[in-house]
């Protein structure tokens, strides 16, 4: 079931075929779905929402029954067991110290009569996509909206598909309310994205929105990006799995199925050193597939984006890693530290044996919502910094500004903009006069 691969040319192959995987020809018709589906919901607001809901979800909702109120929210706690809040309280704790050490710094420069800096500030309002379907992610509740909570964001709206009756899983609500977020509201897929991005009559606007989801929720982030940000454009789970001869074929077994159990387009893939181990990983996948709850769809993932790949050194294996690029990375090796250097595209590394992606995934600290499909070349994981921006600080006195006047004036010149030129120019007529370009000491 786990293809074992020997030649590098047909790794990279691979490689090249599975982070691919989500470019397929239906993508196209997705996305004019999408689009329709924006424009609708733009149009016609909450009706348009109860109709989608109605459509795709299977669910008749009221717009008087978008809105969670206090009264379920307050059963939530009741309907799961002190053992989770305690767990979700454990995750909560570490998650905001983790990212408490993130939070920009606005910050002032003075050189002379000229001030430079950044004043960071949060966005007025936050929309949290948490998703539902095959899965309940109170985890995803934390690792979205604690950032926003941490980074000082005045008001956090939080979306999630109904379930039947219109039910939603309590240990999201708990989550929900353990992060601070108490505005909640029963609407899930692209016509969700579209209410936080344009608003209706019960759903607000926001600035910011974040979180996972399927292929149309992702399309709808990627259409609305502009008139609001967005975190990512997040695509199927993915592990890659870096082992030699030191690694348990067991517990490398269980990290590949654990990014497989969560989508039949997760990616599962090992590199390593050892051809044996390969085998051995091969044949435990099988075992542990046996009786599994999620059989059918972790077959499938394993099936068609899993891999075992037997290179000759580790340096081969951090190169096919890097060309990969993958959303987590486990380095299941006897000096995991000793590949540090070498890695330079991965969304969260997990170093050494007793060092599961799990728990990054629960309650370690570090954002679990990670740059996916190779975009970890250029991304990062969502952070404090999502939710917040920047306005640059600059302050000129008149002595400052007479000193570069000559240089401005020339180089709004090289640009045909007269009135740049001029602006400066009523401020200093005699500085442009007696020095257009002034020279700097070290030419001196």
């Amino acid at each position: 079931m786990l293809r074992i691969i020997h030649q590098l040319n047909d790794a990279q192959a691979e490689l090249q075929r599975i982070c691919a995987r989500t470019h397929d020809d239906q993508v196209f018709h997705k996305e004019a779905t999408v689009r329709e589906v924006l424009q609708t919901v733009r149009r016609k607001g909450d009706s348009a929402l109860l109709q989608y809901t109605a459509d795709f979800d299977q669910q008749v909702l009221t717009a008087a029954e978008l809105k969670v109120r206090g009264a379920e929210l307050d059963a939530a706690y009741q309907q799961v067991s002190k053992e989770l809040i305690d767990a979700i309280r454990l995750a909560h704790r570490n998650i905001e110290a983790f990212h408490r050490q993130r939070i920009p710094k606005s910050w002032v420069s003075f050189e002379g009569d000229v001030a430079l800096g950044k004043r960071y500030t949060a966005v007025d309002r936050a929309g949290l996509y948490i998703p539902g379907g095959r899965a309940a992610y109170p985890s995803t509740v934390l690792m979205n909206a604690i950032p926003a909570q941490v980074a000082g964001v005045p008001r956090i709206v939080m979306v999630t598909p109904p379930g039947p009756g219109g039910s939603l899983n309590p240990a999201v609500l708990v989550a929900a309310q353990e992060a601070g977020v108490t505005e909640i509201y029963r609407v899930g897929g692209a016509q969700a994205i579209a209410a936080l991005a344009y608003g209706t009559e019960t759903v607000p606007a926001v600035d910011v929105i974040t979180g996972p989801g399927n292929i149309y929720v992702t399309l709808a982030k990627k259409q609305v990006f502009g008139t609001v940000g967005i975190d990512s454009l997040a695509g199927p789970s993915e592990v890659l799995v870096i082992a030699d001869r030191s690694a348990n074929p067991t517990h490398v077994a269980a990290d590949l199925l654990a990014q497989a159990e969560h989508d039949p387009l997760a990616a599962a893939i090992l590199i390593t050193t050892d051809s044996s181990l390969a085998q051995q990983v091969a044949d435990e996948v099988v075992r542990q597939l046996q009786d599994h709850p999620r059989q059918t769809l972790t077959e499938k993932a394993i099936a068609h984006y899993g891999a075992a790949i037997v290179v000759d050194s580790l340096e081969t294996a951090v190169h096919l890693s890097n060309e990969f690029a993958p959303e987590h990375l486990e380095l299941e090796v006897d000096d995991p530290w000793a590949l540090l250097d070498g890695i330079r595209h991965a969304g969260a590394i997990f170093l050494g044996h007793a060092t599961p992606e799990a728990v990054g995934d629960y309650l370690a600290g570090p954002n679990h919502t990670l740059p996916t499909s190779g975009a970890a070349r250029y991304a990062s994981a969502l952070s404090t910094e999502t939710f917040m921006k920047h306005s640059s600080l600059i302050q000129y006195s008149s002595a400052a500004l007479h000193q570069v006047a000559g240089a401005i004036e020339v180089l709004t010149q090289a640009e045909g903009l007269p009135s740049h030129g001029a602006s400066v120019r009523f401020r200093t007529p005699s500085a442009i006069r007696a020095n257009p370009l002034p020279v700097d000491p070290a030419d001196a």
